[in-house]
């Protein structure tokens, strides 16, 4: 049935209005940094799987590997910005992927919710495949939700997740920083971490910041209490969402790849 000149206009502004939304949120949420593959790899830091289908940068331990962590990163920047994980989880003993999405780095392709948690998932089935396990994935921040989506997706491809400074809906995290604005109107993206992992059942730790004004802690507290065990609450004392690397050491890390690896039961660290 052809539409009247009316109705046309109306889907016409429509559209206009769903677009300019869109543009508003991305400026929001997302900062890419650009970067070449030969800006980012270095004597430590190798493209992954190859330069020529970069989806990251890998760092190897000492061999044996004891397994591979993927980590998904903020919102700003690029994976290269990240290699302060490497040190410390390949001190472990730990291949550690840096995995980069689409649309920051040297990688191509469009900002989004639905092209990250795809290509998010992609990874994980390709690192599933050429290492084997036991596979950790860690997300941070924006990450979270990311890892929190890719994971839920492939629960069978991994053995545990850790997620920093998450939120449990990324529109709780909006109207918290824009409560004059229209927040449910130029949110696209929902990055809906309580419902992706619904029914998640490998074990979870959520680290959250006692001091952040980004993610407040009260939204990764929220996400942690919707969890289905097993599960570990983990509160950075007097970190903000910037600096709690400098909040944990290596028994921190140890205690958390412990249970990730090996927990089978729920464990507070934190009263409810």
């Amino acid at each position: 049935m052809a539409l009247s000149k009316h109705q046309l206009w109306f889907c016409i502004i429509g559209l206009a209005m769903m677009a300019g939304c869109s543009r508003i949120q991305d400026r929001l949420l997302y900062f890419p940094a650009k970067a070449t593959v030969a800006d980012l790899v270095s004597s430590r830091l190798h493209a992954w799987p190859t330069a020529a289908d970069f989806r990251g940068l890998v760092a190897e331990p000492a061999p044996p590997a004891r397994g591979t962590v993927i980590v998904f990163h903020g919102n700003a920047g690029h994976a290269g910005h990240r290699e302060f994980y490497t040190a410390v989880l390949t001190r472990l003993g730990w291949r550690v992927i840096l995995a980069e999405y689409p649309g920051y780095g040297p990688r191509g392709g469009r900002l989004g919710e639905g092209p990250l948690v795809e290509d998010a998932e992609q990874t994980l089935l390709r690192a599933r495949q050429l290492y084997g396990t036991p596979l950790l994935v860690i997300g941070e921040s924006l990450g979270a939700g990311v890892a929190a989506a890719a994971s839920a997706r492939q629960p069978r491809s991994i053995d545990g997740l850790l997620l920093i400074t998450p939120w449990d809906r990324l529109e709780s995290v909006a109207i918290h920083h824009y409560s004059g604005l229209p927040v449910r109107w130029f949110l696209q993206d929902r990055y809906d971490s309580v419902a992706n992992l619904a029914s998640y059942d490998r074990p979870v730790v959520v680290a959250i910041a006692e001091r952040d004004d980004i993610v407040p802690a009260r939204f990764g507290r929220a996400l942690y209490k919707s969890l289905a065990a097993p599960k570990q609450l983990k509160l950075m004392a007097g970190a903000g969402h910037n600096d709690w690397i400098y909040a944990i050491d290596e028994v921190w890390w140890r205690e958390v790849i412990g249970f990730l690896v090996g927990g089978s039961e729920e464990t507070r660290t934190l009263p409810r």
